[in-house]
């Protein structure tokens, strides 16, 4: 992801933070029913957004109708129930129909420019905080996380590890290992915002993801069967590897109901560890150099110059609803909000398709990406099996 310009508005990551929490303070007031009504809370935050970046209007308002079309008709197919049955979510969609856009038609610059990608992307992670509670963490019990800790730490040294091997670069090893550890694409794009990725590697990584996690979801739970291993096992195991959430349900679901408790549970507590992760990593990446880059003392100017703002609003949003919204309010309004989430991640990954072209990357990146994520998801679904059978084989 690039970098700003100092002499454009507000940053990108305090415009996401402003404006998400202007979404949540909306929702707690006043309930967004309907496809209509979301759409002129979108295009009205994304439009402010535009305003306070100093982005120019009317390009905004040329392309933004297109996004919200293509990513409008990928919930509706994701809302089918056969599909919402195979676990297919309307992200996966999104990026099809945006890269098969992309891809065959040259879209005018003007309109790749005013895409506001890494926005949707920000804004969606700052309202994913609103279902990160406390008392979740907390109800989940230590097992959860301490498989969650074991796995990410491991799996993302290895994956790493794999490929500095392969000889990829910096950017492309970060969002990887992320994505294969943590929870997949949700961690490929904290990491991306955390470092400033490219955004073309962080589509090639995402396509990863989405193409690996839908084999997983349906051979898994049939392996699992065969072996004979208890459902708390298997949904551990499966929570542990499988790298979307809507993939982890539909697999559990294939199990049993223990089993897709479990899963959800491993998978929530690897969510969790999405905002310590992008500190971590935003610290090492200001500190270190990567790809040559200069290195620079670790000061606390530098740390905070690079930190990624829009972590503190998903932190501060998980704080909001954990100790300071009642329980009752947050039943209210938690799928108005989540539906807001959903629909600014969908917005984010058409955009993401519509500006990759498979020309522009085909050569430089090849096969080793995949190789590496699938030689490291390889070692999760291992790791992950064996810390399983151990925490939840009892």
């Amino acid at each position: 992801m690039t970098e700003q310009t100092k002499s454009s508005g507000l940053t990108e990551d305090w415009t996401a933070v402003i404006l998400g929490f202007t979404i949540i303070l909306f929702s707690l007031v006043v309930r967004v029913p309907g496809v209509l009504w979301q759409f002129v809370l979108v295009l009205s935050v994304v439009l402010l957004a535009t305003v306070l970046q100093r982005k120019p209007i009317v390009s905004f308002l040329k392309m933004f109708p297109l996004v919200f079309m293509i990513s409008f008709i990928a919930q509706m197919i994701a809302a089918n129930k056969t599909i919402k049955g195979l676990g297919l979510e309307a992200v996966i969609f999104s990026l099809v129909f945006g890269l098969i856009i992309g891809n065959t038609f040259k879209l005018p610059d003007w309109f790749k420019k005013s895409l506001s990608t890494e926005l949707f992307v920000k804004i969606g992670l700052v309202l994913l905080g609103t279902s990160v509670l406390f008392k979740d963490i907390l109800q989940a019990g230590s097992l959860g996380l301490i498989q969650a800790l074991v796995v990410v730490i491991s799996v993302w040294y290895f994956a790493y590890w794999v490929c500095k091997k392969l000889k990829l670069d910096e950017e492309l090893s970060m969002m990887l290992s992320s994505a294969v550890s943590i929870c997949g694409v949700s961690a490929a794009i904290a990491t991306a915002g955390a470092i400033k990725g490219d955004p073309k590697k962080l589509s090639y990584v995402i396509s990863i993801v989405l193409i690996t996690a839908i084999p997983m979801m349906i051979v898994m739970p049939y392996v699992a069967k065969y072996f004979g291993w208890s459902e708390e096992v298997t949904g551990a195991w499966l929570g542990g590897t499988i790298d979307t959430t809507g993939a982890v349900v539909a697999s559990g679901t294939l199990v049993g109901e223990k089993a897709l408790a479990t899963s959800t549970i491993v998978k929530f507590s690897q969510n969790v560890l999405l905002g310590i992760a992008a500190f971590a990593i935003s610290i090492y990446w200001s500190v270190n150099g990567g790809d040559g880059r200069k290195k620079e003392k670790p000061t606390a100017a530098v740390i905070w110059e690079r930190f990624p703002k829009f972590v503190l609003g998903f932190i501060a949003a998980s704080l909001l609803f954990s100790f300071f919204v009642p329980t009752e309010t947050t039943k209210l309004v938690k799928d108005s909000l989540k539906s807001i989430q959903t629909l600014f991640f969908v917005l984010a990954f058409t955009s993401i398709g519509l500006e990759t072209r498979f020309s522009d990357f085909s050569g430089s990146l090849g096969w080793k990406p995949f190789v590496a994520f699938l030689v490291a998801q390889g070692f999760n679904i291992v790791v992950t099996l064996i810390v399983a059978m151990i925490l939840f084989g009892s």
